[in-house]
């Protein structure tokens, strides 16, 4: 009876270690799965340099509008008995970069209208602007590139000498078709720098009245001019934080077959403050000078430098 009892506890134990043994081998093996996927979790993933993922394009805008509005009545000072002023301003960009290639385009669309009581309802802004550019990299920061651009208004625009109204403008009447084959400059993601000894430049008159007169520089009777010279424009884009973004521009050209001395310029300066969510100051400079302009000094026979500024509180939405 005792060796009996003795051989059964003997077998119990050794089924109760081997039971042990078998679930501490597991424990281990459990524990070192747990490390192994805790480490991989842990590990950085690194990025194919294949992966083509990063966004090619860049693209945004901004619009404003500005509206004033004024009354007197029995006002000492003197003035308008009533005026109101309303301005729209719509910019939009689009950029394109990827390997040497990119693409970049801009367009702008200024419209503004203002009625007084002493001199009726005129337009005091009317300007739409396309530029479009294409580079090839051959260094870093220096791009062969070809430019199109595209400039005129929309409205009829006028001139009042003595409370007579003149025709001065109307659709395509000036219009600037502009091809340029030149290098780019690209010093920082913000600022372009593009110059070219080979472009060419259609000035259009469409509207017969302003054709018949000469006007903007082509041969009366004729509806357009080719001019061939030299071409550079500075462009600048910049959110110089999170509220304040300034644009501007700087063309360039000189006509060789004509005075090629007298330099046209047209200049460019928005710069947007947003106040809040909805409301935004703007203010916004523009210099044209174009020696074929002549519609200033005695008899209205002379160029001069054309000079718009315009400041309002309203209205701005950024995309």
């Amino acid at each position: 009876m005792i060796v009996v009892t003795f051989e059964k506890t003997f077998e119990m134990k050794k089924t109760i270690l081997l039971l042990s043994l078998i679930i501490s081998i597991s424990v281990a093996a459990q524990d070192e799965s747990v490390k192994a996927l805790k480490s991989a979790t842990e590990k950085k993933i690194k990025k194919d340099d294949t992966d083509t993922s990063t966004k090619a394009w860049r693209k945004g805008g901004l619009y404003s509008l500005n509206i004033s509005q004024g009354s007197l009545n029995n006002w000492a000072a003197g003035g308008d008995n009533f005026s109101l002023s309303v301005n729209s301003l719509l910019s939009l960009y689009a950029f394109y970069k990827k390997d040497k290639h990119s693409w970049d385009n801009t367009f702008d669309f200024n419209l503004g209208y203002v009625n007084t009581t002493s001199l009726g309802s005129r337009k005091n802004d009317d300007r739409f602007d396309l530029l479009s550019k294409y580079g090839y990299a051959l260094r870093p920061k220096l791009n062969l590139s070809g430019l199109f651009n595209l400039r005129s208004q929309f409205f009829e625009g006028y001139t009042f000498d003595n409370n007579v109204k003149k025709l001065s403008s109307n659709f395509m009447a000036p219009g600037y078709v502009l091809l340029s084959l030149g290098l780019d400059y690209k010093p920082t993601k913000n600022l372009s720098i593009f110059f070219s000894p080979v472009t060419a430049r259609w000035v259009i008159v469409r509207d017969t009245a302003l054709s018949n007169k000469g006007a903007y520089g082509v041969t009366p009777g004729s509806k357009s001019n080719l001019e061939f010279g030299a071409f550079a424009t500075i462009n600048y884009l910049k959110e110089i934080s999170k509220n304040i973004t300034y644009k501007g521009r700087l063309d360039l050209f000189s006509n060789y077959r004509r005075n090629p001395q007298n330099i046209d310029l047209f200049m460019s300066n928005v710069l947007n403050i947003k106040l809040s969510k909805v409301l935004s100051a703007t203010w916004g400079v523009d210099l044209i000078y174009d020696d074929d302009v002549k519609l200033f000094g005695p008899n209205q026979s002379s160029p001069g430098l054309q000079v718009k500024s315009l400041v309002g509180i309203g209205l701005l939405v950024k995309f």
